[in-house]
């Protein structure tokens, strides 16, 4: 058996952060004799002094700052426990899927995301980003409950238009497109297309195609002028403000659209209050 307990533990942190007795009595609706007999306890089972007067205030010795240290994390974890089992108890789910095609903004995400935990903190949200035109992983669309994704019809759910992602033609600044006095097709294919996996950003160029998995890699390959490529508007915005990368100035096409749909798993009839939350997140203007 332990000699002491979590409560003598939250106690001692109680009287420490208040900085009394009195006021932690009053903070945890405790008579004063209650919460100095726990400590005293607590103290005589370690045989360590813990706390001091300095003042007016309980303050920790060097031997009390120290244990307190260790414990804090226990304490942390315990009320984390008891948070859940609250969770649990009125209803609420734990966790939630969420499936992301990795053109969305990232800023947007994990501002959503961030807003999401501080009202649901007990809930945790696994999130899959995908590059879905490189093949979605059925597992996680299936187990999602909630998916932004660019191919609204390949995906069983209930699904509604939520925003266009900007593609735009880019090359590095000091790429030798930059010096033709026209571009077109018969131009542009002397050079290497930079492609996102199989997203079909340029379908109508007759250039070959270097093809990355991932949008970084692309952007990648671009700024060390690999190539040229249709890249996220949003995704690149340090780097055309700089001047780096510029804007391609073709006769035609040099900004394109792709759609994103948010779509809600079918059986999630009525919507439990979280998934609600998340979607009203997500459809924010």
């Amino acid at each position: 058996m332990h000699k002491t307990t979590l409560e003598q533990w939250a106690l001692l942190e109680k009287v420490v952060a208040l900085g009394s007795f009195a006021r932690a009595a009053a903070d945890t609706h405790r008579s004063q004799s209650s919460v100095s007999y726990n400590l005293a306890l607590l103290q005589e089972r370690l045989g360590v002094s813990l706390l001091h007067p300095e003042g007016r205030r309980a303050v920790l010795t060097p031997a009390g700052e120290l244990l307190l240290t260790q414990v804090r994390p226990l304490l942390k974890a315990f009320a984390g426990v008891e948070a859940r089992a609250a969770t649990l108890r009125d209803g609420l789910r734990t966790r939630l899927d969420l499936v992301v095609d990795s053109i969305f903004p990232r800023p947007r995400l994990f501002a959503i995301l961030r807003q999401f935990q501080q009202r649901y903190p007990q809930t945790q949200v696994h999130l899959t980003e995908v590059l879905e035109n490189a093949g979605l992983d059925a597992p996680a669309s299936a187990e999602a409950d909630v998916m932004v994704l660019t191919r609204r019809q390949d995906v069983t759910g209930r699904g509604q238009w939520l925003m266009n992602i900007d593609f735009v033609a880019v090359a590095h600044r000091d790429h030798p497109l930059f010096s033709v006095a026209s571009l077109d097709d018969e131009t542009l294919a002397q050079w290497p297309l930079i492609r996102i996996a199989d997203r079909d950003t340029a379908s109508q160029s007759t250039s070959e195609a270097w093809t990355f998995s991932t949008i970084d890699a692309a952007i990648d390959a671009v700024m060390y002028q690999v190539g040229y490529g249709w890249l996220p508007e949003e995704r690149i915005q340090p780097q055309l403000a700089s001047g780096v990368l510029r804007r391609l100035p073709l006769n035609h096409g040099a900004r394109r659209a792709t759609p994103l749909h948010l779509i809600v798993k079918n059986d999630l009839t009525p919507l439990d209050e979280q998934v609600a939350l998340l979607i009203a997140l997500l459809s924010a203007p």
